[in-house]
């Protein structure tokens, strides 16, 4: 990958209107950050947020996870706070489209890479599946596995701040020699953690889970539309006998009044 294009992430962030970039790039935008899609995704859906270059940060400090953290703790905090708050804006736009292509929700993993490919920190948002043509690579894999520590979750991170200090600065320094190793480790399945040979078994098998995932939520979202109409069934049911009930209590009467008519 050539230099202009590592650095592209910062060229974005630096933009003083970012509503110039093209709608293939550009999701949405704020003072603080902005929401680019990842133009190589590695999930059904995938985002990255990344924060704006402005005082008192330049884009050193914001080059990437670790820069950020050698920064003074609170305003290192403040900065992904910033994100996760943005973050949670993406989240529920994908949750939303989830529901329209696909019928229901799933799991969306917030992260960094412990060691990035590319210059200005990014927060990477995506589904949990890794169902995509662009996962081609077995580091490209791992480096998003949930559990195999590479992909370092949002979470966990905005944990180490209230951490016992020492934790924090051994932590926070993120060396490459402790990370960069995963990226070789062994193919498994992040879900069920079955090992595979090779990456197009692996993708297989991913994508065999989620379709195995969209039945059950099928089956699940039927039985749910069978339990509201039966609801609805029984509601209408005894609505309609609350109304009816006035009236076998008239013609009883009458039938009543018929038969004193009678004995007269």
């Amino acid at each position: 990958m050539s230099g202009a294009n590592l650095t592209i992430f910062r060229a974005y962030a630096q933009k003083s209107n970012p509503a110039s970039l093209p709608p293939s790039v550009l999701l949405s935008h704020s003072e603080t950050c902005l929401t680019a899609f990842d133009a190589f995704p590695k999930s059904i859906f995938h985002f990255l947020v990344l924060p704006r270059v402005r005082p008192p940060f330049n884009v050193y400090q914001l080059a990437n996870l670790r820069s950020l953290l050698k920064c003074k703790k609170s305003d290192a905090k403040e900065i992904l706070t910033v994100l996760s708050r943005e973050a949670d804006n993406v989240k529920r736009m994908i949750e939303s489209e989830m529901l329209k292509k696909y019928g229901f929700k799933w799991e969306i993993w917030m992260g960094f890479h412990a060691v990035p490919s590319m210059e200005h920190l990014h927060l990477h948002i995506l589904s949990a599946d890794l169902c995509s043509p662009r996962m081609k690579l077995k580091k490209h894999y791992n480096s998003f596995h949930p559990k195999l520590g590479f992909f370092l979750h949002l979470s966990d991170v905005l944990s180490w701040f209230d951490a016992d200090p020492s934790y924090y600065q051994t932590v926070s320094q993120l060396k490459m020699s402790e990370y960069e190793p995963l990226l070789k480790d062994d193919l498994s399945c992040w879900k069920c953690d079955r090992s595979f040979s090779n990456m197009p078994k692996l993708k297989s098998h991913l994508q065999e889970e989620f379709d195995k995932l969209s039945d059950q939520e099928k089956v699940k979202a039927e039985r749910k539309r069978k339990r509201a109409d039966s609801v609805a069934h029984t509601s209408s049911k005894e609505t309609l006998g609350e109304k009816d009930d006035p009236r076998p209590d008239k013609l009883a009467r009458e039938s009543e009044g018929s038969k004193d008519d009678n004995n007269d």
